[in-house]
């Protein structure tokens, strides 16, 4: 067999399968819609040392044994030490070009291979680390320490910064992480590499390296497509909504990366006016007046959307507000207030499993009222979560509707999983040092808004001269809570 046939069936073999509709359904599924071969590889597959030294494929493996073989030489070869720069460099973006032809049940393969078979030498962290406990305390620990910290790297590492220098480097990467995402849980093998992906992303993108730039209606038309792709809040309904969220009294900043210049990492959408918004109808309604500017002391962030799934667990938020912040007071004198109009993605979800506890939290009298109200004698978890279903349909003095902003109140100034919030909205703005001011009913009438916190939605203050102090209060334990909101919360 001639060396360009057989070379040429080994690259096949890391490309989709050529059967009708097989190669169409793989590459254009989302990744949480995965193959089966994918979604349940974890469970079934060998081991990947054991495949590697293996003859044949199992059914429910992707990649033959000499398929992964090779692979992982494809890998090595990109940091062979006795090679350029440059040439490490082409090898690695021949075979970024065929992952983006493989299926995903194969890119799992090649997440594998680079998260178990490039870890640091364990003999060398043993010896390392016996080292530098001997010399602590001594003259020499310093350069123990710096001993230990470079036995302690993984060539993985330097497989990533190979790719990373490639100028379509960085964005395989972030995807590649993306697309890992929703196997982490169940494959616990895959944990390495993105552990190392995080913490490499964390430099890469530190908010050092971020440009800050506002996206506006005369931004070009791929960037402002970008807003209605990524817009994870409230659903851009057409060109009509996004162009009233750019209109002259509103704000849209993003942070970007230069080796990502086109792509938003995260932007915010800002509202100004003349006082804290307490619904998000108005604020989306595309035939409402722009508010006058001359007038505008308020600015309200009403939506924040991460866009990379690749940069999960790298934190440029809380930067991109104070940057937004910085901004917007030099473009406008009279503003002094900053909050949010914020959903509460949880509650729903955590009253279901919380409602048995709360009514028992609630006092006697208002208890027997509520049942009352709701036409029964001692109400319990069912005949309430029933009546929630038609919450839209409360009147202001309706027992059910001080009991559910009671239990809004309590979720989100009292409840904490390992010493933060339980909401992740709430985690978000209360880490970034604002403050739970204001709850708003039926602030979101959207059937997304009823779905997850039966239409509420909540104001988190940012007052800038009390950030830090915020900050450490929520450290001790306690949620920054603004007196209304302590007076609803229910008492233990």
């Amino acid at each position: 067999m001639m060396a360009a046939s057989w070379i040429g069936r080994q690259v096949a073999r890391l490309l989709p399968d050529a059967r009708p509709g097989r190669v169409a359904a793989e590459v254009a599924a989302p990744v949480t819609g995965a193959t089966t071969e994918a979604k349940g590889a974890a469970q079934h597959e060998r081991p990947t040392r054991e495949r590697l030294a293996a003859s044949l494929r199992h059914k429910s493996e992707a990649m033959s044994p000499r398929m992964l073989r090779r692979t992982l030489d494809e890998l090595k070869a990109i940091i062979d030490p006795q090679i350029s720069e440059v040439e490490g460099g082409r090898r690695a973006r021949e075979l970024i070009a065929r992952y983006a032809r493989a299926t995903l049940a194969r890119r799992r393969d090649v997440w594998l291979l680079m998260s178990e078979m490039f870890t640091a030498d364990p003999e060398k962290m043993k010896v390392a680390q016996a080292h530098f406990a001997v010399a602590v305390g001594t003259p020499d620990e310093a350069a123990a320490e710096v001993q230990y910290r470079r036995a302690t790297v993984s060539p993985r590492r330097r497989l990533l910064q190979r790719f990373s220098v490639l100028p379509e480097g960085i964005r395989f990467l972030v995807d590649l992480r993306g697309e890992m995402q929703p196997y982490l849980k169940k494959d616990k093998r895959l944990l390495a590499l993105d552990v190392e992906m995080e913490y490499m992303f964390s430099t890469w993108f530190d908010v050092g390296f971020l440009e800050l730039r506002r996206i506006s209606w005369d931004s070009p038309a791929s960037l402002v497509e970008k807003l209605i792709k990524y817009e994870a809040v409230h659903d851009i309904r057409g060109w009509e909504d996004v162009k009233n969220r750019l209109d002259s009294d509103r704000r849209c900043y993003g942070f970007f990366h230069p080796r990502l210049p086109d792509e938003p990492l995260i932007f915010v959408e800002v509202a100004l006016g003349d006082s804290m918004a307490a619904s998000i109808t108005p604020l989306l309604d595309e035939r409402a007046a722009a508010s006058d500017l001359e007038r505008a002391s308020w600015a309200i962030f009403y939506s924040i959307s991460n866009t990379q799934p690749g940069l999960r667990g790298v934190s440029f938020g809380d930067s991109l507000i104070k940057r937004v912040v910085e901004t917007l007071g030099q473009e406008f004198a009279r503003l002094r207030h900053f909050s949010t109009l914020s959903p509460i993605p949880g509650l729903r979800k955590w009253l279901g499993q919380s409602v048995a506890r709360l009514l028992e939290l609630t006092p006697e009298a208002q208890r027997l009222e509520l049942g009352r109200a709701l036409g029964v004698e001692s109400p319990g978890a069912a005949h309430v979560l029933q009546a929630l279903d038609y919450v839209a349909t409360l009147d202001t003095r309706a027992p059910l509707r001080r009991w559910l902003l009671q239990c809004a109140a309590h979720y989100l100034g009292r409840e904490l999983d390992q010493g933060r919030p339980l909401d992740p909205v709430a985690r978000f703005h209360l880490g970034n040092g604002a403050r739970v001011e204001r709850l708003n009913w039926m602030g979101d009438p959207s059937p997304k808004g009823l779905q997850q916190s039966y239409g509420l939605m909540v104001n988190y203050l940012y007052d800038l001269k009390r950030l830090d102090r915020h900050r450490a209060q929520l450290q001790e334990g306690t949620i920054p809570a603004a007196s209304v909101i302590e007076e609803l919360q229910f008492r233990a």
